[in-house]
């Protein structure tokens, strides 16, 4: 008796286990023609700009406000490490100016306030 109770118990919570899958969220597709990274459920999209870089910032396929946020930007390419400071640009975009973003680079954007937090975002341009 204790074997088939057993074997109910444990079909129970497979069953229960299935009924909801946890699906993960990826990284969305980007709507700028740039890099999308995805940290605390937060989508980042990167976009060269003639004078710097702007990061486009959506939670839940929404644009997220990017009052508040502020932070650091690194590029790393050929050798050569240039930062710059990453300001409110609109309504979900932070702007950094006087770096060059190509490819083969890879950029380190280092956020305050992102929902309370403090994110780290790595991008890989190809």
């Amino acid at each position: 008796m204790k074997t088939k109770q057993l074997i109910q118990g444990a079909a129970l919570t497979l069953c229960a286990l299935s009924l909801n899958p946890a699906m993960a969220h990826g990284a969305g597709k980007a709507r700028h023609g740039g890099v999308v990274q995805v940290a605390h459920d937060v989508n980042f999209e990167l976009v060269a700009t003639a004078d710097g870089v702007i990061i486009y910032l959506v939670d839940h396929d929404q644009p997220m406000p990017s009052k508040g946020i502020a932070g650091k930007l690194t590029v790393l390419q050929g050798g050569k490490k240039k930062e710059a400071d990453l300001k409110e640009a609109g309504d979900n975009q932070l702007k950094a100016t006087g770096v060059t973003v190509s490819k083969g680079a890879k950029v380190v954007a280092v956020l305050n306030n992102v929902e309370g937090k403090t994110v780290t975002v790595r991008f890989s341009v190809k």
